[in-house]
């Protein structure tokens, strides 16, 4: 059974429909990419399996439990642990102080017997952020500041993370060691569901591909299937295999893919 399963959720804002009928899982020990053409519906999608978007229908699933109507703090005591596409960090404590906050928390009373330090510390240090804990995190570079996010959300040592662009402000050699430490954090059996835009990371480090087009799955699959669908193709590079002397599948536009994001999707 998949640790997550969205259910036919529908989410909408009037008469736009965000989210039509979406159906995906993440499985732990796997990394699990949620791809689209901006606006598809994708932070939606993650505000739905969070709590903070109630959905117009359908239900998330978790751990073979309906927490369709469970509260957000809740959902993070079960295991879930997550990052914004817009940075929210605490932007006048250093990044040491960013991380003990978020360990203090997830701690409750155990916190109190035993000392935060050492966690903290190998927490900066897994994500390779150390020579800035001492930094305000109003202060740090973009792609320094994803890592803090990520490194708060392990203090909480959650059975899912949930990464909302996370490759942003990363350069090409910090990209690559990223993807390796998430494929590490996999192989010790963390569920991780992952909307980016960089498809070189995508195609390189997930599993199993979920596409969105404006709010429906279009297409799942390993990264090769992805690769080679021509609906797919449609809709995120306007041509497909269909039309006589178009590319043949994702690789084809260079070696370096990445979609512009923006704001909200």
């Amino acid at each position: 059974m998949p640790l997550l399963e969205v259910q036919d959720a529908v989410v909408r804002f009037g008469g736009v429909v965000a989210v039509n009928e979406a159906n995906f899982t993440a499985e732990a020990g796997r990394i699990t990419g949620l791809i689209g053409p901006n606006g598809a519906g994708k932070t939606t999608c993650f505000n739905v399996i969070t709590g903070l978007q109630k959905p117009t229908s359908g239900t998330v699933h978790f751990d073979g439990r309906n927490i369709t109507s469970t509260p957000v703090h809740r959902r993070a005591r079960r295991g879930m642990a997550r990052t914004f596409q817009r940075l929210e960090a605490f932007g006048s404590l250093t990044v040491r102080d960013n991380v003990r906050v978020a360990h203090d928390i997830a701690a409750g009373f155990r916190g109190v017997i035993r000392p935060a330090g050492a966690d903290v510390d190998a927490l900066l240090e897994r994500v390779g952020i150390s020579d800035y804990a001492q930094e305000r995190a109003d202060s740090i570079p973009t792609g320094t500041a994803r890592l803090l996010e990520l490194a708060r959300c392990l203090a909480s040592e959650p059975r899912l993370l949930l990464l909302d662009e996370p490759s942003s402000g990363l350069d090409d050699r910090e990209t690559d060691a990223f993807g390796e430490l998430l494929a590490s954090l996999a192989s010790e059996g963390t569920a991780i569901l992952m909307v980016e835009h960089d498809m070189d990371l995508v195609m390189s480090v997930c599993d199993t591909i979920h596409v969105l087009d404006f709010g429906s799955v279009i297409a799942s699959g390993t990264p090769a299937e992805i690769r080679a669908d021509a609906t797919v193709q449609k809709a995120y590079l306007g041509y497909s295999d269909d039309v006589e002397g178009t590319r043949s599948d994702l690789d084809a536009i260079g070696d370096t893919t990445v979609i512009p994001a923006v704001e909200a999707s």
